[in-house]
């Protein structure tokens, strides 16, 4: 089902991403600079990478038929997310689909209780974790680890979704009783003292070539990502370097193929320990689009093809990466008026919308910033991108006034 790479000299390869999100039309943009062809497994014909990529599959990422249809001819299959049942994957790898990362690797993105255990075997730092089949698990690890901790669904969940912090018993109680009635597995992980969320992203290719990108700091606001600070201001070189030595050392251990973020907390006491892993171009890896000699997109079509990695300098001192969240009721402003209004004060804005409709805190675009100055350039960043959002400068400023 996958064809030798020469078989045809004059065709370049077609990648087949499972999901149609905006992660996949960001990759469409940099299939389309390398000459290359990226087909989406979407399941609406308006989903972001649906609106712009020349080949979509419409279908299910856990219909194993829709899967199959995607894959034919494509020289490798990979991911804008991690929902696909790790079942169909392993058929697909049986049926010679060249699938990247492979199922034995993006198992530990899917599921967070074998994440938990398989990087505690490893040695690696995690915060004090406990599966949860039933109340009276939570409500000891409770007692055990302090009040509140942070209850998890052990598969999906995102951006806050699936993540509860009972502060006692009978809220714990009635949490889990719900969650387990509905066949949803819970795990149990200790609250952490947190200084801040930073996010070490890497890339590997089958070949085993890995590169790293600068360190970010990642600001979270209602359980999401709101900002990225690239690299991330005041971290000690060498914690950075422990850090992307672990997201290096990982990525072999688990033999991942593509773009991996490795998501870690920052303690009050300056140790980091590893949150959660996204084995696909994560939000935290935005800012190198524009701040980066190669950023998450291409390199992500680089690695699963095998291809020799590229550069992943910082172009700028500071890039800051500010996301357009939907406001609580959409502005009157067209986006397109808003999006003029935006150019014509902030000239070095980077804006990269998505092709969604605004609804409140949905993830609608982001906004890059480059420059010399931290505080000066989030500002920049977090203006533009408040102002794509509600037709708003939080500075006050009026073109009419």
């Amino acid at each position: 089902m996958t064809p030798a790479r020469f078989s045809d000299q004059s065709a370049m390869p077609t990648v087949t991403m499972v999901g149609g999100g905006q992660l996949a039309r960001m990759t469409h943009q940099a299939a389309i600079a390398l000459g290359q062809r990226l087909r989406v497994l979407a399941e609406n014909p308006d989903d972001p990478a649906a609106q712009v990529s020349p080949e979509v599959v419409l279908g299910s990422h856990t219909d194993l038929a829709a899967l199959r249809k995607a894959a034919i001819g494509s020289h490798a299959l990979t991911f804008d997310h991690e929902g696909a049942p790790t079942e169909h994957l392993e058929a697909l790898v049986a049926e010679g689909v060249n699938v990247q990362p492979p199922p034995s690797a993006l198992v530990f993105a899917q599921d967070k209780l074998a994440m938990r255990i398989k990087l505690s075997e490893l040695g690696l730092p995690v915060p004090a974790f406990t599966a949860v089949t039933e109340v009276a698990d939570a409500v000891r690890f409770g007692d055990e680890h302090g009040w509140p901790f942070v209850l998890k669904a052990v598969r999906g969940g995102y951006d806050g979704r699936g993540v509860w912090m009972p502060a006692d018993a009978a809220e714990t109680a009635t949490i889990v009783t719900e969650q387990l009635a509905r066949g949803v597995p819970l795990l149990a992980e200790a609250k952490v003292d947190l200084k801040r969320e930073l996010s070490a992203m890497v890339a590997r290719s089958p070949f085993g070539q890995a590169a790293t990108w600068p360190v970010v700091e990642t600001v979270q606001r209602n359980g999401q990502c709101a900002v990225v600070i690239a690299p991330a201001p005041d971290l000690a070189e060498a914690k950075a370097t422990q850090a992307e030595l672990l997201a290096l050392n990982l990525a072999k251990e688990l033999g991942v193929v593509g773009a991996m973020a490795v998501e870690l907390f920052e303690t009050q006491d300056g140790e980091l320990l590893v949150n959660e892993l996204a084995m696909r171009p994560h939000n935290s890896g935005h800012w190198g689009m524009d701040g980066a000699r190669t950023g998450q997109f291409e390199q992500h079509l680089r690695a699963v093809l095998d291809y020799p990695l590229g550069d992943t300098s910082p172009l700028a001192p500071v890039t800051v990466m500010a996301n357009i969240l939907g406001a609580p009721v959409a502005p009157s402003m067209s986006m397109d008026e808003r999006l003029h209004h935006l150019f014509a004060r902030l000239p070095q804005a980077k804006v990269h919308m998505y092709g969604k409709s605004e609804r409140p805190d949905r993830k609608i675009g982001h906004v890059n910033v480059l420059g010399d100055d931290v505080a000066v350039v989030r500002e920049q960043a977090e203006r533009a991108a408040h102002w794509m959002s509600h037709a708003v400068w939080t500075d006050g400023w009026d073109p009419h006034s």
